[in-house]
């Protein structure tokens, strides 16, 4: 998911502080009022508006078995959901459902926020989940989150473009030698038209292209930024950013977008989160000119597998309702609705092939294709604070500020001195 994060050891902290006492069967949770008739009304967080009348499907869905429960669901911008989320945990006032992402997970979790979903009625252990999602779901072998939905990052280009250059559409054949020698085939700044758009983006820019080097960003509780093919990989992103000359200046994308770019006819090709499908596939300027390829393969293929979960707070007065609703969240029912409203490819197996039924005229499928081959994004507790670094670093790599080897030792120091604290 070109998004903003915030947080810090010292907030988790404060977080800690403020829920001393605090645990799934602290004493302000009930194990459940509408049994006995009672209307049980629950929150429901989310970020996003363009999956808030999906949530809402799910919500009336749900509540045709379940009428004494209702659920309101609450729409923050991405923006702002964070800094309100923390506020609420502090002050006591969680939603009593909310989406979760991987990058704030290990700090909800460790300071006891989020409700033990391991044994959730009707998960069957969430063998029918991928792995790689449950791991992000899970805190010392614990789940804590039922998996809401995965993405991975693709190619995205502009047929017209292509064709008006009389030049193929990438295929599975493609490596990074092939990406550079079409995007320069593709740039031409008379028109102001650029062969590929390599913006300060981590899914969707320089984490594909350092798995493809074989790199890594965290393994075994250090830092992969002295690894070669980590700079390796992040070397060859920075130069499509400066180098081949084939890319808008950060400069450029900072006054007008990748999206915008793209779709106004101005770039060829571009690294593509699937949750920018629906928005794509929706705009009447490029709905019919774009589709989508397999990233070209670096050293080996490789791809980038994210996803949110859906988590319940251990604050909720109203547990058991709550574990109901995330029940039926985690159920096949309820992630066919979502995969069939398009926004999001499903977590669960069987039904991702149903997000793709709703792209009919784009090769949507290799987002499924890439699942295999693809990596998941590194978390930890501290996070929010390295990943500032890492994103500091990479700017100053793209600008020409920094070499690309200095600015990973600054990325790896910090975060190797990060992770002796946690």
């Amino acid at each position: 998911m070109l998004k903003k994060k915030i947080g810090s050891l010292l907030m988790a902290g404060i977080l800690s502080l403020g829920l001393i006492g605090c645990g799934s069967k602290s004493s302000n949770v009930s194990e459940g009022n509408s049994s006995a008739g009672e209307k049980v009304k629950l929150t429901f967080g989310i970020w996003d508006v363009i999956q808030e009348n999906g949530m809402k499907q799910l919500v009336e869905k749900f509540n045709e078995k379940n009428p004494n429960i209702e659920v309101e669901v609450q729409v923050t911008p991405w923006t702002e959901y964070w800094t309100k989320l923390e506020a609420a945990a502090t002050g006591g006032e969680m939603p009593d459902v909310f989406w979760m992402h991987t990058n704030e997970f290990s700090k909800y979790a460790s300071n006891d926020m989020l409700l033990d979903l391991t044994e959730l009625e009707g998960t069957n252990g969430y063998k029918d989940f991928p792995e790689s999602l449950v791991q992000l779901s899970s805190f010392k072998d614990k789940v804590y989150g039922v998996p809401k939905d995965f993405d991975t990052i693709a190619l995205v280009y502009n047929k017209e473009i292509f064709d008006n250059a009389k030049v193929a559409y990438p295929d599975e054949t493609w490596d990074w030698a092939k990406l550079v020698e079409v995007s320069k085939q593709l740039t031409n700044k008379d028109t102001g038209i650029y062969g590929f758009a390599a913006a300060l983006e981590d899914q969707q820019g320089y984490l594909p292209t350092i798995a493809q080097a074989g790199g890594y960003v965290l393994k075994d509780g250090k830092s992969g930024y002295e690894d070669p093919n980590t700079i390796e990989g992040l070397q060859f992103y920075v130069d499509l950013s400066n180098k081949y000359d084939v890319s808008p200046t950060l400069a450029q994308l900072a006054d007008t977008n990748v999206d915008t770019l793209f779709q106004s006819g101005k770039v060829a090709m571009s690294f593509l989160g699937s949750w920018r499908m629906s928005s794509y596939a929706s705009n009447d300027d490029v709905k019919d000119k774009f589709d989508i390829a397999v990233l070209p393969k670096g050293k080996e293929r490789a791809s980038i597998i994210n996803g949110l979960s859906f988590a319940g707070s251990t604050k909720t007065k109203y547990e058991a309702e709550v574990k109901k609703f995330l029940a039926f969240l985690a159920s096949e029912e309820a992630q066919t609705i979502q995969a069939e409203n398009g926004t999001a490819i499903s977590a669960r197996n069987a039904t991702s092939e149903k997000w793709v039924k709703t792209y009919p005229n784009y090769n949507a499928q290799v987002f499924l294709d890439m699942k295999e081959y693809s990596v998941p994004v590194s978390t930890s507790l501290t996070k929010a604070k390295w990943g500032n670094t890492e994103r500091e670093m990479i700017k100053k790599m793209m600008m020409g500020e920094i070499s690309v080897k200095e600015g990973a030792k600054v990325i790896a120091d910090e975060m190797n001195k990060l992770f002796e604290a946690e």
